[in-house]
């Protein structure tokens, strides 16, 4: 069925996964129901995280002699978990680097750790009101639920799930079907999968939940394949938009 993604009260073409519009501007939006769970992405859609991701990723450059990566180019290709994208970069050295990145990462991250702003108010928020919420990252699952520990976040959630937890990682929807098995829902129409990528984006897809972009807008290529229907530039506005429903 084509849908479109909402955009400070307009609503954008969401492409299918060929990467066609399926959607007229012109034509009528999709009637969207209060969801019974959301799942949230966690790095840089509830906590700010790159420079952290981005030194740890430099330390294990320098010791396989590859280049460095400039932020920028962390921000644009990090995406995938460790176990699926070192292959791709490291090739047969690829666990000897997961564990310089883990070491150096694991020796910075909670000291670094800062909250988006807004984000800890929307999820209370959405707690109060009785919706379930979990986590799927691409983050190892250890080092996300220590995360959530520390900043005192991990009562909100019904679940967290991170790298490594269920059989694949995102864009699969394996690491969604296990975030919502507390929730007692199943994954489709009645969940939001909340996120900041591509990745997000495609995996809500794969799962048949509604993606749903946190912090831009769905100008860049990279979601030209997978587009999300609803599109948030904070928490309050995405807060206030389900509290409507």
């Amino acid at each position: 069925m084509a849908r479109a993604a909402h955009v400070n009260g307009q609503y954008l073409p969401h492409c299918c996964s060929s990467g066609v519009s399926a959607f007229n501007v012109a034509a009528a939006p999709q009637v969207l129901t209060r969801p019974r769970a959301i799942l949230f992405d966690w790095d840089n859609t509830l906590v700010d995280s790159w420079t952290t991701i981005h030194e740890a990723l430099n330390v294990v450059m320098a010791a396989m002699e590859k280049p460095f990566w400039s932020l920028r180019e962390t921000k644009e290709r990090v995406r995938l978990s460790l176990r699926e994208s070192f292959p791709l970069h490291f090739g047969d050295r690829w666990e000897e680097a997961r564990r310089i990145y883990l070491d150096a990462f694991r020796t910075i991250h909670l000291d670094r750790l800062s909250p988006l702003p807004g984000r800890g108010d929307l999820l209370r928020g959405l707690v109060a009101d009785g919706i379930f919420l979990g986590v799927v990252s691409n983050k190892t699952g250890a080092l996300l639920r220590c995360e959530a520990d520390r900043i005192g976040w991990s009562e909100l959630f019904g679940s967290i799930i991170g790298a490594g937890d269920a059989a694949q990682d995102k864009p699969s929807p394996a690491p969604v079907a296990l975030a919502l098995e507390p929730s007692g829902v199943e994954p489709g129409e009645g969940v939001w999968l909340v996120g900041d990528t591509g990745t997000d984006m495609e995996c809500a897809y794969n799962s048949g939940c509604i993606p749903v972009l946190l912090g831009n807008g769905p100008t860049e290529d990279e979601f030209l394949r997978c587009e999300p229907r609803l599109v948030f530039p904070d928490g309050a506005s995405l807060f206030h938009f389900v509290r409507g429903l």
